[in-house]
């Protein structure tokens, strides 16, 4: 008999889809949440057979728990830890740990691909073309490689995964791999997932009027409140508003919060580490702690959220030649300018500013983190141009 303790978000539930693939009836799945997992465990080693092989997947348990496995372990128990987390690298030091954040040809791991190798290596699931092509969309969407790439098809399925129950979705999962020579959407998917999509853009466009901008522990963060969508909102407001370090998502009903980031010198998984969560460097999240309420709530209501650059000009253009004009709230004008292409320099009002710029990239986060402006509609740059040079 086998269990499997998992993750209840996508890569979780790839793992439990591997194991029914592998075991069929003779394999129990549940899925948790992160607080979940330990009162699973806690009541397996309490309750359930000595005999039952234990796997956890995509989640790593208290230290209470760590030296409980340990025990049972050393007394003939049967487990395996899967994990691709750092905060769990040091589950490598047991036989029956195995983490690994990236494989030996330098890609970013999930725990449905460690798991789907596990099986492999120890016969207990036999590759196919369908199986391994899903493995890999579970991979390149947890791992974000799937927005360097560009590959929909990877966030499609996520958001199927959303859109109807754990069990439906492994039904519809497990059927499609069973019996299929490549994986693939149904018409009916398709169809509701295009409806998906807008429904996300219009969330997406709704929350980016409600972003404010603050500076926490050094770092530039993006504060919106969201119940719905927190990947593709993260993942869009970074990509908007680069010069911020970080997205961080409230969920006030939900008591938690999520951190996304697009850069790759900022690791939010140690963010939420200082709440006490954890995660991925560039998605994690953490409970909205009575720390983490104070600086991410408390200290940001007031604020007043960020305004949009100006969408459908034809004349103040970034990375313009003659210069690219910005505005705060304060009405003071901004005039970002190359005075070669090595240098961009800024005019603030009537007198340049002391700071230069190796790019244009460079000067804008500048403006946009030390004084939050935005660009402005041609109007006003035409009559800046008017009022500052003449007719």
């Amino acid at each position: 008999m086998y269990k499997l303790l998992s993750h209840n978000d996508l890569d979780g539930v790839g793992c439990g889809i591997l194991a029914k693939l592998a075991f069929g009836d003779v394999v129990k799945v549940r899925y948790n949440s992160i607080s979940g997992l330990n009162r699973e465990v806690e009541w397996f080693l309490e309750n359930d057979d000595r005999n039952t092989f234990l796997f956890i997947t995509d989640l790593s348990v208290n230290e209470k728990n760590e030296q409980s496995l340990k025990e049972f372990y050393d007394n003939g128990g049967k487990v395996q830890l899967i994990d691709h987390h750092k905060t769990a690298l040091h589950f490598n030091d047991y036989e029956w740990g195995h983490v690994v954040v990236e494989d030996e040809g330098g890609k970013l791991t999930s725990a449905t691909s460690l798991f789907y190798k596990y099986l492999i290596s120890h016969q207990l699931i036999e590759p196919t073309d369908p199986i391994t092509e899903f493995v890999e969309l579970v991979r390149q969407y947890d791992t974000w490689e799937w927005e360097k790439n560009d590959n929909q098809e990877a966030q499609r399925l996520n958001a199927l995964f959303f859109l109807v129950s754990i069990d439906e979705f492994e039904e519809k999962m497990i059927s499609r791999l069973q019996t299929s020579d490549h994986f693939h959407f149904d018409e009916f998917e398709k169809r509701i997932l295009d409806m998906e999509e807008d429904k996300i853009d219009r969330y997406i466009r709704r929350k980016r009027r409600e972003l404010v901008q603050t500076q926490i522990d050094g770092l530039f963060a993006g504060v919106v409140y969201a119940e719905s969508y927190h990947s593709e909102l993260g993942n869009e407001l970074g990509k908007e508003y680069p010069h911020l370090d970080y997205i961080a998502i409230l969920n006030i009903g939900g008591k938690r919060m999520g951190f996304r980031t697009i850069h790759d010198h900022v690791d939010v998984s140690a963010v939420a580490g200082q709440y006490g969560g954890g995660g991925h460097a560039k998605a994690s999240g953490c409970s909205l702690t009575e720390e983490a309420y104070m600086k991410f709530v408390t200290e940001t209501f007031h604020l007043e959220p960020i305004p949009g650059d100006a969408r459908r000009n034809r004349y103040n253009l970034k990375r313009a030649p003659f210069g690219t004009l910005y505005k705060d709230r304060k009405e003071g004008m901004f005039l970002l300018y190359p005075v070669n292409e090595e240098k961009w320099v800024i005019k603030r009002n009537n007198s340049r500013m002391e700071q230069s710029f190796n790019s244009f990239e460079e000067g804008e986060s500048f403006l946009k983190r030390n004084y939050e402006v935005w660009l402005v509609k041609d109007d006003d740059f035409v009559h800046y141009l008017v009022t500052k040079f003449g007719k």
